[in-house]
């Protein structure tokens, strides 16, 4: 039930309807570790209260059970993001561009513009200009330059957030993934290389969380 603290307590969860109020969109459903069930009742309530759906790291088999009952959700297989807005937003007025070093860091770059889309950003791609062949995104230079902010997804060494940082003089928010071999660890040396940039004007959000890098482009782009 809604309280007047703004929160509707299901028993296994506590709602945050008024987090569109106080942070401009709603609370975000992150489906990794929950039940069918759970997710079925949390969106249920969140639609109830007039609240747009985000869910993250929802698997295939599970939005196949929901969009039976939750009408109108719709589902991005790259990024394993099920989504339902109820009124489009204005598109906001800078660019947000979405870079991604391989093919591999594709599913990371689509969780951002997935969630840069829902909360209304006009995003574009531009995918595998990684640094094992730079003349690929000194292509775009000019695409570059129209941005207002830029996400950069990579793993392996993670080079191409500070190549790109280099060239702009917007702010870039790195993403680390776990693309790569043994001594990548898992996204740790693209994480670090990240964090030790010699490039000032660059973020860095953890491992994999394209949710992150796309929620904080959208607050940049407000500004």
């Amino acid at each position: 039930m809604p309280s007047k603290s703004g929160f509707c307590d299901l028993g296994f969860a506590k709602i945050d309807i008024s987090r569109k109020e106080r942070r401009g969109f709603a609370e975000v459903i992150y489906c990794s570790g929950k039940t069918r069930e759970h997710i079925k009742n949390i969106s249920r309530q969140m639609l109830k209260h007039k609240q747009d759906l985000l869910l993250t790291r929802l698997d295939k088999l599970t939005f196949d059970y929901l969009k039976k009952q939750v009408p109108g959700l719709k589902y991005n297989s790259l990024a394993k993001i099920g989504y339902l807005v109820k009124k489009t937003a204005a598109k906001k007025k800078g660019l947000v561009l979405v870079i991604s070093a391989g093919t591999s860091d594709i599913p990371v770059a689509e969780e951002a513009v997935v969630t840069l889309e829902v909360m209304g950003n006009k995003v574009e791609r531009l995918y595998d200009v990684g640094v094992a062949g730079v003349h690929r995104i000194m292509q775009h230079t000019q695409l570059l330059k129209k941005a207002k902010v830029i996400v950069v997804v990579a793993g392996m060494e993670g080079a191409l957030a500070s190549l790109v940082s280099g060239l702009v003089s917007v702010p870039v928010i790195a993403v680390p993934t776990s693309c790569g071999y043994g001594a990548s660890f898992q996204g740790l040396s693209a994480l670090l290389t990240m964090l030790n940039s010699c490039s000032p004007g660059i973020a860095t959000v953890n491992i994999d969380n394209g949710f992150g890098a796309g929620y904080f482009a959208s607050l940049v782009n407000q500004q």
